[in-house]
């Protein structure tokens, strides 16, 4: 009785301190907006030009949000669009990708998707956008282009072109139509052995109705006699949680808990679980993950294997543990708002990135707890999702990530090859057999010399700091041989790196031009030959021991 009275004691004593605190949060707040509308008055009043109430509000907003995380976001009447195409993947346009050719002072489209308007009208890639309706696009960046390439679905404009192969300058008329970004651009059996008969499936986004056609694939798969499947979430951001818990009811029964959302407020507390009826409870299945895994993603590949239910091969995903919510505000904005934190059935939470300590600090593996599969692995919260098995891919050569990235002197010497390539060749090879010929290759080898291509300038520019100090410091005389003989040893031999790194800058070559021929499509069967981690993931379903030894905890 005695402890009973002594903890009710505890409990009145802190319900004055709670209101309290409430009440001295809500009497900072009000201060603080009154401290707000009185510098805008004074500087509306005061300052020596006319203030642009719309910008420098959303600036201060803009502000405001960067001090919490970088998913809090806020979107003004004429952006709402973007919000909207992020949680459906639609929009009305006309189904191109553009990108900015810096030589050329233009945006230039980059790659038509299939089916979509562009397509259908003969845009290709490389042709230069001269002006839209009456409005000139020379120099503006690619925000600009894609805005007014953008609008009302059903509406016409006139897009004028200039096409690299022929010089000749020809003008469309394009009707704009809703675009469903392809969520669901690749799946089918893998190539094999008699014996492997393995499907794969590869999702890009969550958007809305993503899981009804993830369910349809796999049901084909099974249909065409798959006994295993690579599902690849690879680069995957994310997007609606509710999609990747239906994704996951494929392969799990109903009522079980796939994630949990835990807020500040009531209302952002919620328990997702399966509720449809799977489709199979027992093929083996590889998720497929990697640095840029996100999200809904993180979800999927993290509740799988929570339940047990696959093996996740790859890489440590990017751990974004957070929930948004989109909020309507006055005057048709709305603001995206991270509510919760989401735990996926082991009870762990992956956020990787604490933003309440300095803005951003990771969290450190040493920090991390210890969480139980539902068969009793362990598995770790925070950082994102670790693989059952690691594998890196391959990093990529500096010379051939400056020349798929246009290059330091932006001569974007492969683009343009890839150009002038599909003006020559009105068909190629199908997706899996296309290959540049030794005399494409040194085609391709001779032009990137004779533009005069410079990449990868940081060890010239800390070698010019090293010469700058040592000058300072009275060294450079005495050094000087050494420090030519430095300088010669860092001037890279463009020749001798083509030739190092074929391998890998011709398979890049030969992705885009495939692009051109079979959209993503083709690109992505194309890129699965020669891919390690998939290699690794066939090699683990045609080994039954090893896959269900993966799924066993480990003996201490």
């Amino acid at each position: 009785m005695k402890r009973y009275i002594r903890l009710l004691l505890v409990i009145v004593t802190m319900l004055p301190l709670t209101a309290a605190g409430q009440t001295n949060h809500h009497l900072e707040v009000g201060k603080n907006l009154d401290i707000f509308n009185a510098l805008y008055s004074n500087l509306d009043l005061f300052y020596v030009d006319t203030l642009n109430p719309k910008q420098t509000m959303t600036a201060a907003i803009n502000g405001m949000l960067r001090s919490l995380d970088p998913y809090t976001v806020y979107y003004p009447e004429e952006e709402t669009k973007n919000l909207k195409m992020m949680l459906t993947g639609k929009y009305a346009g006309i189904g191109a990708l553009v990108k900015y050719h810096t030589r050329l002072k233009h945006v230039v489209i980059d790659e038509p998707y299939e089916g979509m308007p562009a397509a259908e009208v003969g845009l290709k890639k490389g042709d230069i956008i001269l002006s839209i309706d009456d409005s000139v696009m020379t120099d503006k960046q690619v925000s600009y282009v894609s805005s007014h390439l953008r609008g009302d679905a059903g509406t016409t404009f006139s897009l004028k072109i200039k096409r690299p192969s022929t010089g000749k300058e020809m003008t469309f008329k394009i009707t704009r139509r809703n675009i469903k970004l392809p969520e669901l651009p690749y799946y089918g059996m893998l190539e094999g052995d008699a014996n492997e008969k393995i499907g794969y499936i590869n999702l890009n986004q969550f958007t809305e109705g993503c899981a009804k056609n993830v369910r349809r694939a796999f049901v084909e798969l099974k249909q065409q006699g798959a006994t295993g499947l690579v599902f690849d979430l690879r680069g995957n951001g994310g997007g609606s949680e509710m999609e990747a818990v239906d994704i996951v009811n494929i392969w799990v029964p109903q009522e079980q808990t796939v994630v949990e959302n835990r807020g500040k407020v009531r209302q952002a507390n919620r328990v997702y679980k399966t509720r449809l009826e799977p489709v199979d409870t027992v093929m083996p299945i590889v998720v497929l993950v990697n640095g840029e895994t996100a999200s809904a993603s993180e979800i999927t590949s993290g509740a799988l294997q929570d339940l047990d239910r696959a093996v996740v091969i790859g890489t440590r995903t990017y751990g974004k543990g957070l929930v948004q919510v989109p909020l309507d505000l006055p005057y048709n904005a709305n603001v995206k708002v991270t509510t919760s934190h989401y735990y996926i059935p082991s009870g762990r939470c992956i956020q990787a990135v604490n933003y309440k300590r300095d803005g951003k600090e990771r969290i450190a593996d040493s920090l991390t707890n210890v969480f139980y599969t539902r068969g009793g692995r362990e598995v770790r919260d925070g950082g994102g999702i670790m693989p059952d098995i690691e594998v890196k891919n391959d990093t990529m050569a500096n010379i051939a990530y400056y020349l798929s990235a246009g290059g330091l002197d932006s001569t974007e010497v492969l683009f343009d090859y890839v150009v002038d390539y599909i003006a020559k060749h009105p068909t190629i090879a199908s997706a899996t057999e296309f290959h540049l010929t030794d005399q494409d290759w040194q085609a391709f080898r001779q032009r990137v010399i004779d533009s005069g291509f410079t990449y990868d300038a940081l060890s010239k520019k800390q070698f010019d700091e090293l010469v700058k100090t040592a000058k300072f410091e009275g060294y450079y005389d005495d050094a000087k041989e050494a420090f030519d003989v430095l300088e010669q040893k860092l001037k890279h031999d463009v020749a001798s790196e083509l030739d190092k790194q074929r391998e890998t800058i011709q398979q890049i070559i030969e992705l885009d031009i495939i692009s051109a021929y079979y959209y993503q499509k083709g690109t992505i069967e194309a890129g699965l030959i020669g891919d390690k981690q998939l290699k690794e993931a066939k090699r683990l379903l045609t080994s039954p021991d090893d896959y269900h030894q993966l799924l066993q905890p480990k003996k201490k």
